[in-house]
C-alpha cells in the first residue's frame, strides 16, 4: 500500500496565462508542507503523505476560497503500487477471465 496519496485539484474563476491570487495562494499552501505542486493548464497535481493528506488538503480549499475562488474541486489518489496484485483483473464484470 503506498504512503502518499496524490492530490488534484482544480480551481475556478480560470484564466488561461493568468492564474490569480486565488489559484498561487492555494499552491503556496499546499508548497508550506513542503510538497511539490505540479502546476498544469487544467489541475495541479501533488503528492503527499496519507498522514497529512487533510491538512494539506484543507490547506489548498481555504487559501483559494479566501482569496477569490468561486469553485474549488479536489480529488485524493492512492493509485497503485507497483506489482500490487489487488484482484482487479480478476473481476468476471469487468469482461477479464478469473483464473
Amino acid at each position: 500500500m503506498r504512503s502518499v496519496l496524490t492530490l488534484e485539484f482544480t480551481i475556478e474563476p480560470f484564466v488561461e496565462g493568468n492564474p490569480g491570487p486565488h489559484v498561487l495562494e492555494a499552491v503556496a499552501a499546499a508548497e508550506a508542507f513542503g510538497v511539490t505542486v505540479d502546476f498544469g493548464p487544467f489541475g495541479s497535481t501533488c503528492e503527499v503523505p496519507v498522514a497529512r493528506a487533510g491538512e494539506v488538503a484543507q490547506a489548498i480549499i481555504t487559501a483559494a476560497f479566501t482569496h477569490g475562488a468561486t469553485y474549488v474541486s479536489l480529488a485524493a489518489d492512492r493509485g497503485r503500487d507497483d506489482g500490487a496484485d489487488d484482484g482487479a483483473d480478476d473481476d468476471p464484470d469487468r469482461g477479464e477471465a478469473a483464473t
